[in-house]
């Protein structure tokens, strides 16, 4: 039962007619309209990005290889407790919130492209630009590890075996090189959109297929009452701590990706931004929601699986029931499509802002100031090229299962939000109170991990960081005042008046 065995060299076809397909299509209606010597046309769509294409390219990007592969096994694994996975995709909206309009229109206001453009304009400090882009590119690459060891999983289960996991992940990695090489953010977004779409057809129909062939919901709370009684009983109360946490740490660690930041500069207005965050509100409800349900489900279908089996729980229930019928094998090879195509969309994202970080935030800033914006553009590709095939090394054998590679990335990513949901709206916020507190909350945060302490009496390094650093931000802002002039320019800057 740990190896799925239903679609072998069907996979195979399929996988490599999609690949072709999306890389095609995206190229076919991108290309031509992305200018590759202008940052905003590549790295965010010339700024254009309507309704459709800004809702689906968030919903790709938020609900990836994570969310299915990932998210079911740790459902099986924690039981009933883990329904609070379902609000904090919740919280990742309440978070886009907190900043995300007002952040839109300052972006078309002051054209910005990345994330770090934000900082160097609002603080004007090379310190706090350089780090903030640090902290985020250490953010990103960690995600992108993630998204590639499930990739991985996703590729092999799709073909039984037949393509490695290893070689397949290159392959897609190629295909998405290629369309964001030449389409840059339009090329992403129409991916996503194709992509979304199959990956919300298989995971609604996984869900229905399990309830009818596993049986329902109820009969999977009898089995675990008698059998696992510990995965139904309230949960303690560290545990509750430990999930508010994590409300926290994914609520506004997810909203301040630099790939999420560039798609609120990217939204053609700032009512169709609202209008892409106001129908993802629905969204953890039939992705995350669903995928919780065929968690718990699996308890009473494959009891007694250790920590490894369960990380394979999907592929052994599409296995299942693909051998039903014909029609439910080729429903399970769109589920699998689904999953590849939604974990594409992710990654395409993260190279894509990766390497909008290095060409404008590194490169331009630092390295060579005075380089054409087709010179930063072509660096960012390079130096991304390099960075993901030293991620691929790492890849081959990932450190840890994808749950624990997800939270680990957030404990440092999170300390440079004070930056945004601070600077955004607080005058007085000063670049040295800014860099003072992404430090010690980087130092925090990274030094619980490294020393083996996740959290504190259920809380994250990474929460308790961004506590130190938002406090710290306030009293050195208000113990070390800006001079008038600098508040003056402050205001300016965060005003919405153009």
């Amino acid at each position: 039962m740990s190896e799925v065995k239903f679609i072998g060299w069907h996979g195979l076809v399929v996988l490599v007619l999609y690949a072709v397909f999306i890389m095609a299509t995206c190229i076919y209606l991108s290309a031509r309209q992305t200018r590759k010597d202008s940052l905003k046309s590549f790295y965010i769509g010339g700024g254009g990005l309507g309704a459709m294409l800004l809702f689906f390219t968030l919903y790709a990007t938020q609900y990836s290889g994570n969310t299915v592969v990932g998210y079911a096994p740790a459902a099986y694994r924690t039981g009933y407790a883990y329904f609070q996975s379902i609000p904090f995709f919740i919280m990742v909206i309440v978070g886009y919130l907190l900043f995300a309009p007002r952040l839109h229109v300052l972006a078309k206001k002051h054209n910005f492209v990345t994330p770090s453009d934000w900082l160097q304009k609002r603080f004007e400090s090379k310190a706090v630009t350089l780090l903030g882009t640090i902290l985020m590119a250490y953010g990103l690459s960690n995600y992108l590890l993630e998204q590639l060891v499930a990739m991985g999983h996703a590729i092999s289960g799709l073909t039984a075996g037949f393509i490695p996991y290893f070689y397949g992940v290159i392959f897609l990695v190629i295909i998405m090189f290629i369309y964001e090489w030449l389409g840059g953010m339009k090329a992403v977004a129409i991916a996503d959109t194709i992509n979304g779409i199959a990956l919300m057809i298989g995971v609604v129909s996984l869900m229905f297929l399990s309830l009818r062939y596993f049986g329902s919901l109820g009969e999977a709370a009898q089995f675990i009452v008698n059998e696992a009684p510990k995965k139904i009983g309230v949960p303690a109360l560290e545990t509750s701590i430990n999930w508010i946490s994590i409300y926290i740490l994914v609520g506004v660690g997810a909203a301040v990706y630099p790939h999420a930041i560039q798609r609120i500069y990217a939204a053609k207005s700032e009512k169709v931004l609202k209008k892409s965050l106001s129908r993802m509100a629905w969204m953890p409800f039939i992705t995350s929601g669903m995928v919780f349900i065929i968690g718990i489900i699996g308890i009473k279908a494959f009891p007694g699986l250790d920590k490894a089996q369960s990380e394979k729980l999907i592929g052994m229930v599409a296995n299942v029931i693909a051998s039903k019928s014909a029609l439910n094998y080729w429903m399970m090879m769109i589920l699998y499509t689904g999953i590849i195509g939604a974990i594409m969309s992710t990654t395409d994202s993260v190279i894509l802002a990766l390497s909008s970080l290095i060409s404008n935030d590194i490169y331009g800033r630092f390295v060579k100031p005075g380089a054409s914006e087709k010179d930063k553009v072509l660096w960012g590709k390079i130096v991304g090229i390099c960075i993901v095939l030293l991620l691929l090394i790492i890849a081959w054998k990932p450190p840890a299962t994808l749950y624990e590679i997800f939270v680990l990335k957030f404990e440092i990513l999170i300390q440079v939000a004070p930056a945004f949901l601070l600077g955004l709206y607080w005058k007085k916020l000063n670049k040295n109170g800014v860099l003072l507190g992404m430090i010690i909350g980087a130092v925090v945060a990274s030094g619980m991990t490294f020393a083996g302490v996740k959290t504190f009496h259920g809380v994250h390094g990474g929460v308790i960081g961004l506590a130190i650093n938002m406090a710290i931000c306030i009293l050195i802002s208000l113990a070390v005042p800006s001079s008038k002039d600098e508040e003056k320019k402050a205001e300016e800057i965060i005003s919405l008046n153009a």
